[in-house]
């Protein structure tokens, strides 16, 4: 079967960041058309005239629509779009020219109805961007358990890089109303509808994420918040790794408890561990400060996306209450 790929990419008050991502998508070599829908979701600040200047360079495709959240914008491109298979994208990535071959050459051989991608952090991006992606991407905080090699055939897809087939969007109807988590949340219904899902592990993109240390912590919170939702809704689903922010934060309490009495082994073991956090940050991108941003980083995530995970387990796992009415900010209207 020929794929004709169209990319999708909601974008809200981000003009400048879809200049950025049209120009790099500019420079991606494939060897024939694709098409490219941007889905303005409410923006007070549109894109429309950053669009404009792309026009008789891509193959672009623009609906400005009323704010009803990313997931329910990215269906609506979807639904508009010409292709059979789609490559959805935040606006706030950075293509690599080979993004496409990459994606094609592994589908031809090894197709699957619903992909994602890692993502890395591009030399542009600032010392806290590079420190977030790090530890966000990173084994050692658990970031990266979704992205080896044994999880390739049962990964969970993120919206920032995801290929999805016309059929399994038609079969699951995309994305549903919560966010974040919305993309976890159509990998799994996909999963249970019978379609396949991969990692194709050369379909990179360059991902800037957030670029305050204000707004990460409020992204991993929400996190926390979203998985216990997920876990009910999707039984069978929960694992030990989702704990693990929570049981660090605890843990890293209870030692400052066991400083204070004397006993500094337990603290001794977190230093280590922020330690081996900021050398292979540094080494990675050859920067000591980056380094140590990094161990900021993981700190802030650990506690945002712990303490998220912690309340919402127990109002949704103990108390079972009705997550929409719990947690009204997660949830877009109709």
């Amino acid at each position: 079967m020929k794929l004709d790929y169209s990319f999708v990419i909601p974008v809200y008050n981000r003009p400048d960041e879809i200049r950025e991502l049209l120009q790099s998508m500019e420079k991606i070599a494939f060897d024939r058309d694709f098409e490219i829908v941007i889905v303005e979701d409410g923006s007070d600040v549109p894109a429309d005239k950053v669009v404009e200047e792309f026009r008789d360079k891509l193959q672009i495709s623009y609906y400005s629509k009323p704010n009803s959240g990313p997931g329910s914008s990215r269906n609506y491109g979807m639904e508009r779009a010409k292709g059979n298979y789609f490559l959805i994208l935040d606006s706030d990535v950075i293509m690599p020219p080979d993004y496409l071959e990459k994606v094609d050459s592994f589908l031809k051989v090894n197709y699957s109805d619903c992909f994602g991608g890692p993502d890395a952090a591009h030399k542009s991006f600032s010392d806290i961007q590079k420190a977030i992606d790090f530890s966000m991407t990173s084994f050692l905080t658990t970031g990266g358990i979704r992205g080896k090699k044994r999880s390739i055939n049962k990964f969970q897809p993120r919206s920032f890089n995801m290929g999805i087939s016309r059929k399994a969007f038609e079969k699951t109807k995309g994305f549903g109303r919560i966010h974040p988590g919305e993309d976890p949340d159509l990998s799994m219904r996909i999963q249970k509808a019978g379609f396949h899902t991969c990692l194709i592990e050369g379909a990179r993109v360059f991902h800037k994420r957030r670029i305050d240390w204000k707004k990460f912590y409020q992204q991993v919170y929400k996190f926390g918040l979203v998985r216990p939702i997920l876990n009910c809704w999707h039984k069978g689903s929960a694992k030990i790794t989702y704990w693990f922010p929570t049981l660090f934060v605890l843990g890293f309490l209870v030692s400052l408890i066991f400083t204070l009495m004397g006993f500094w082994i337990f603290s001794a073991a977190y230093l280590f561990y922020f330690l081996i956090i900021g050398l292979d940050a540094a080494m990675k991108h050859k920067n000591l400060y980056i380094g140590l941003l990094a161990i900021l980083a993981t700190i802030i995530q650990f506690i945002g996306y712990g303490y998220g995970f912690l309340k919402s387990y127990w109002h949704i796992s103990v108390l079972k209450e009705n997550p929409e009415k719990q947690y009204p900010n997660l949830f877009f209207s109709e």
